[in-house]
């Protein structure tokens, strides 16, 4: 859905009943989990992260019919953030470095993708997915199948240690029992390949599940750089795991060109990568100042402005332009035609500040904005995190700075703080440095 459209579907109203459903995670199970998203990736030059807001479902990928069936069969309606960021690129064929929790729908993003991408060729296995126990391999066999059964011509198999080397080379020398789609763990794989059992001239993607794992230790690590070097040259690379230290992601990189890199942090917790959060106390009457000081002292991309009502928006909007400052203001008071034309004019750079309701909270991607101030604190969590998730996006740094002028304010901060298990400190008397949310 274009940024476009999200304008049109939405307005005050309908968010009054959209909110209670924020964009979290399915997880591979399809349990909703919230999770909080970083992304950096496809350029080496520019990269940054953000957080990933909005609703969408598998259609929206233009995933096979027989994928979408057997999706809606399991009863999966909208896929995870961390789907959302990862299947649409992994699908083109870019690289893929993900840390997500377990539950937060990572087996998914790699099995869809995978089944998206085969064209079955008796024979020739042309999807290499490698895991560091029995168990989970043998778990993400059974999400293949899930997933695969309305494409029977798609051959899956599972190849560990501890059971007869003969039985997979028998499984490998049949052509009609030949997989398509291998999952294993290294030291079989590799054993099969030194065998030459197993040839891998047709392989097209290369996945492994908790990577750290098999790259921590140095003799799967061996197999693993063994097994890489049989496998052409051109070829999707993606990495996924539930920890990846700091250590680990150079060494992941080295097998990947470019890749897209997405990190999930506990799913209980606010870390809004690139994001400086701030709260002000203040009277009502006291705002406008306020604001005015800011926007004098800050210096900003393009800032965004958040109001509780259209008529408030209005106001505002009306005040910062005769102040001279470059206001724009977008709600659902405005016809969607005009809604259109002011978020378009606001996305060229015409104008610097918007001030919005919440209809301008989620699913707008506009890589300028650096700037998000909460005029009027929202009344929950999930609200403040869909609008301060438009600062510090697409590899930009940004800064969020709530007014909180009432009792009622104070309680909504203390449930962000709570429910995220962060600190949000208040803003310092003499400012914050620039170099904390411009970029360099």
């Amino acid at each position: 859905m274009s940024a476009e459209e999200d304008l049109i579907d939405y307005s005050d109203e309908e968010l009054q009943t959209t909110d209670a459903a924020p964009a979290a995670g399915a997880d591979a199970n399809g349990g909703a989990k919230k999770g909080d998203l970083t992304v950096s990736g496809g350029n080496a030059d520019k990269k940054g992260s953000y957080v990933g807001i909005h609703s969408t479902g598998f259609r929206d990928f233009l995933l096979k019919p027989e994928l979408l069936r057997a999706i809606t069969d399991c009863g999966f309606e909208h896929p995870s953030e961390v789907q959302q960021v990862c299947i649409p690129q992994a699908i083109l064929g870019t690289d893929v470095l993900c840390q997500a929790k377990s539950g937060l729908g990572k087996t998914a993003v790699f099995v869809l993708t995978t089944l998206q991408q085969v064209e079955p060729v008796a024979g020739e296995t042309s999807v290499l997915v490698m895991c560091h126990t029995r168990e989970l391999a043998y778990q993400i066999k059974n999400e293949y199948a899930r997933f695969s059964k309305y494409m029977p011509d798609v051959k899956t198999a599972v190849f560990y240690g501890g059971t007869p080397i003969q039985k997979d080379a028998e499984i490998l020398k049949n052509k009609d029992t030949h997989p398509h789609i291998i999952v294993a763990t290294p030291g079989r794989l590799n054993a099969l390949v030194r065998d030459k059992f197993l040839r891998l001239g047709s392989c097209k993607v290369f996945v492994l599940d908790e990577c750290d794992k098999m790259l921590d230790q140095i003799d799967m690590r061996r197999d693993v750089q063994e097994i890489f070097r049989a496998t052409p040259t051109q070829k999707q690379v993606m990495m996924f795991s539930a920890t990846l230290s700091q250590e680990v992601r150079p060494i992941c990189k080295k097998f990947m060109q470019n890749p897209l890199e997405i990190y999930v942090d506990d799913e209980t917790k606010l870390t809004l990568h690139g994001l400086a959060q701030y709260y002000i106390k203040l009277d009502e009457k006291e705002k406008n100042r306020k604001l005015n000081e800011l926007l004098d002292e800050l210096q900003f991309n393009q800032v965004i402005i958040f109001v509780k009502s259209t008529v408030r928006a209005t106001e505002l909007d009306k005040l910062l332009r005769e102040c001279n400052f470059p206001s724009i203001a977008v709600h659902s008071g405005v016809s969607q035609e005009e809604r259109i034309k002011r978020y378009k004019e606001f996305k060229e750079f015409n104008k610097r500040i918007c001030v919005a309701t919440d209809v301008f909270g989620r699913g707008i991607d506009i890589e300028r904005i650096n700037l998000a101030i909460n005029y009027d604190l929202p009344g929950d969590a999930d609200s403040y995190l869909h609008r301060v998730g438009r600062a510090g996006r697409f590899g930009t740094k940004g800064v969020s700075i709530s007014f909180v002028s009432s009792e009622a304010d104070q309680e909504v901060l203390k449930s962000i703080e709570k429910r995220f298990e962060a600190s949000v400190p208040e803003y310092p008397a003499d400012g914050i440095d620039s170099s904390t949310y411009m970029a360099n």
